[in-house]
């Protein structure tokens, strides 16, 4: 998913209450692992009270994604939006915070165009920057447009996946992307935080697929990977009240991959 904005989470024997909005996008051409922790994310908000808006550049999915959560009980929106038009997300939240009442979560997992596999010796120049490009302009997009509206009520959770402290050959743009996201995140954490928005960011080693035997890296602490849901129950604790004291940092879910 791309950037998702909540509001109106307001369970009945969980940490998250009160009144939230919650909006996230989707992109199609993201790998299949992506998509599925973004849509996992939705239908956790969703299932503690949340009405959820995803957005991307390609409908389908997301209408699969919102479909279930209706199925299940929940609020979901679909809208189409490049998380790359600031013009175009500024509308969106707009709107999203007028029909309700505000925006209290963003979540933003864009997909990234990087190209992992070869050393950076190896790349061109603009292969190694696009991801990078990508991911600050994405989650610049969606957090400015979201916090303008959590800073007028004092309150809101941006969401983040990132990264960056790994030591991993050939991963092309990816890791220099997700250390300049967690340079995002903290910055906006310092500027936010004092208006009452909280800003964190999830640090998952990947899921695995419906079927995947599910074994961590052989470097990781803990047995098994982190499962689409329990990624999503991390964003959900993030987002709730028993979370109020964390700003500026990260959830680390990578079972002592990478130690903190």
């Amino acid at each position: 998913m791309s950037p998702l904005f909540a509001s109106g989470l307001h369970s009945r024997q969980h940490p998250c209450r009160g009144d939230h909005r919650a909006t996230g996008q989707k992109d199609s051409d993201r790998p299949w692992r992506f998509r599925s922790s973004g849509a996992a994310v939705a239908r956790a908000f969703a299932r503690e009270g949340a009405a959820v808006h995803l957005t991307g550049r390609t409908v389908p999915p997301l209408e699969d994604v919102a479909r279930r959560i209706q199925d299940e009980g929940g609020v979901a929106h679909v809208a189409q939006l490049d998380a790359t038009d600031r013009d175009a997300v500024d509308r969106h939240a707009d709107a999203v915070a007028t029909a309700g009442n505000g925006i209290d979560i963003c979540f933003n997992a864009t997909s990234n165009d990087d190209m992992q596999g070869s050393p950076l010796l190896d790349m061109a120049l603009a292969d190694v920057l696009r991801p990078v490009t990508k991911a600050v302009t994405t989650t610049l997009t969606t957090a400015t447009a979201a916090a303008r509206h959590m800073v007028r009520r004092g309150s809101g959770v941006l969401l983040v996946m990132a990264g960056g402290r790994e030591t991993i050959p050939d991963l092309g743009g990816s890791h220099i992307t997700w250390s300049a996201l967690i340079g995002v995140c903290r910055q906006l954490a310092a500027e936010l935080s004092p208006q009452g928005v909280r800003v964190s960011w999830l640090l998952s080693p990947g899921s695995p697929a419906p079927g995947e035997e599910n074994r961590a890296d052989k470097a990781a602490l803990l047995a098994e990977r982190p499962a689409y849901d329990e990624v999503a129950n991390a964003a959900v604790f993030a987002a709730s009240s028993w979370a109020r004291t964390m700003t500026a940092t990260e959830l680390n879910l990578t079972g002592g991959l990478v130690p903190d």
